[in-house]
């Protein structure tokens, strides 16, 4: 008698659904076709880099990048999935080797875009599939997606269609990609397996260039941080940055190691340790408070709701990377720069960041809560350059909490629809994730989508890096749940057949 599979791949290893092999032979015969179109973005990236092509590079490497997306997205939408996440993180990079390439800092370049473009290309998914909205599973996705809607219709009039339009697309595009995992379910062991490779990959590689450009400090990322103002990175000299690799600053790059440090515990891969030792290196040196706390919450979540055999694990893991990574934190100049950042949590009297934080609630909290109809998308962040006559930030371009910009931005009936389809989602993914508690890909994303949500008192963390990996964790947690059923449901009819 054949005993049903248990543990950590149970749900790998259930009965696959009607169709399900014969898809599985179209998406191995589609290998060469899903793994050359980005093998040849790259490699094209690269000749232009070494050639010294800038100008070149500015003009192709978006066009490239949207034809390589659409590509994978019809061929491969797991693969798709990946494509995007290594364009956030490597585009920035590309960029500045660019602006190397030419000679000089551009302040704006088309290459900004094209990870936005890519992202943007799951909005079919919303055409293709738009039934599910109608569904129990797709009604929260309906609500978010019409407070956006309301604030946009705002927006367009107090900031114009330009800004609006762009800060539409940032607020939008997590719960895009969200809504594509969740529409394509059937193919959860693909997701799950692209997704974490994606990340313990990209943890190597942002990683050991994190410590490069600490060390180091290469040109092309010291003439941006000199032509783009950065002052909040440090100083572009080697040991005075505050690491941010190959993406536009520590903050989005804190995030996308909290990612990939968590999804340790969900990895199979030999190179697993090498990159999370390099990945907590460079995160630490980026010196984000907020995401270490986000990383310890997810760890604690995780703690909490996992056996006793993975909680062994995950302290033993926790030990090793302390044991070779702590060492060299405690090393010279670099523990300079730890000792003072980590003592502004211990001495927050002292923390400057915080003081302006407190003072920033005090004094916006009245005028955030009581704007009924609301400022409108386009209102903050970088978006406010697209209303500003001088191309500069406006206002409101720097705003350092998520749970006064939303309300201030959608307004009370956008931040009701938006609030309550974002709740919806977070509590039946818990729930969800809780009975498939041995999957430890959707412990990992559960953890991480508390942890990112609770992040909403230092920033707007449902936009940006932050957000596409907390819809992203939500959706493959509600994807692995329908799955999940799917495979009982095609279990049960083999068994029928062969009674």
């Amino acid at each position: 008698m054949r005993m049903p599979p248990t543990g950590a791949f149970a749900v790998a290893a259930s009965p696959e659904p009607p169709g399900a092999r014969r898809r599985a032979r179209g998406l191995r015969g589609a290998l060469g076709r899903d793994t050359l179109p980005p093998l040849l973005l790259w490699v094209v990236t690269a000749l232009l880099v070494l050639a010294h092509q800038g100008t070149v590079l500015t003009l192709a490497f978006p066009v490239l990048s949207v034809a390589t997306g659409l590509w994978l997205y019809f061929v491969n939408p797991a693969r798709y999935v990946g494509f995007m996440w290594w364009m956030w993180f490597l585009s920035p990079e590309v960029r500045r080797l660019a602006d190397y390439g030419k000679g000089a800092f551009t302040p704006t370049s088309l290459i900004q875009i094209a990870p936005l473009a890519v992202t943007m290309i799951s909005a079919l998914s919303l055409v293709r599939y738009y039934p599910i909205l109608a569904q129990r599973r797709g009604l929260p996705v309906l609500l978010a997606l019409l407070g956006l809607l309301y604030a946009f219709v705002v927006g367009v009039v107090s900031s114009g269609p330009l800004a609006a339009t762009y800060d539409l697309a940032n607020w939008a595009y997590p719960l895009l990609i969200g809504f594509h995992i969740m529409a394509n379910a059937r193919q959860y062991p693909e997701y799950r397996r692209t997704i974490v490779n994606s990340f313990i990959y990209g943890m190597l590689v942002m990683g050991a260039y994190g410590l490069v450009q600490f060390f180091v400090m290469p040109q092309w990322d010291a003439m941006w941080m000199i032509g783009s103002d950065m002052n909040s990175q440090g100083d572009p000299v080697p040991l005075g940055v505050r690491v941010f690799s190959t993406m536009n600053s520590s903050g989005p790059f804190a995030f996308a190691m909290m990612g990939a440090m968590v999804f340790v515990m969900a990895a199979q891969h030999r190179v697993r340790w090498v990159a999370a030792a390099f990945g907590f290196f460079a995160f630490a040196l980026s010196l984000v408070r907020s995401t270490w706390g986000g990383w310890a919450i997810a760890m604690l979540i995780q703690l909490v709701k996992s056996s006793n055999r993975v909680r062994i694990r995950i302290v033993v893991s926790a030990l090793v990377l302390a044991a070779v990574c702590v060492p060299l934190l405690a090393i010279g100049p670099v523990a300079d720069r730890m000792q003072a950042r980590l003592s502004t949590l211990v001495n927050l009297s002292d923390d400057q960041s915080y003081e302006a934080r407190n003072q920033f609630y005090a004094d916006f909290a009245k005028t955030a809560f009581t704007d009924v109809t609301g400022e409108g998308l386009g209102a903050t962040g970088a978006s406010t350059k697209l209303s500003s006559n001088n191309g500069e930030l406006g206002k409101y371009g720097s705003f350092d909490s998520g749970v006064m910009n939303i309300p201030f931005v959608l307004g009370w009936p956008g931040t009701l629809l938006y609030l309550s389809g974002v709740l919806w989602l977070l509590a039946r993914a818990v729930r969800v994730s809780f009975r498939l508690k041995h999957d430890r890909y959707v412990s990992a994303c559960m953890s991480l989508a508390v942890a990112i949500f609770a992040m909403l008192v230092f920033t707007n963390s449902l936009v940006g890096t932050g957000g596409l990996l907390l819809f992203s964790s939500v959706f493959s947690i509600l994807g692995a749940g329908h799955w999940h059923k799917l495979t009982q449901r095609g279990a049960a009819r083999t068994t029928e057949v062969s009674d």
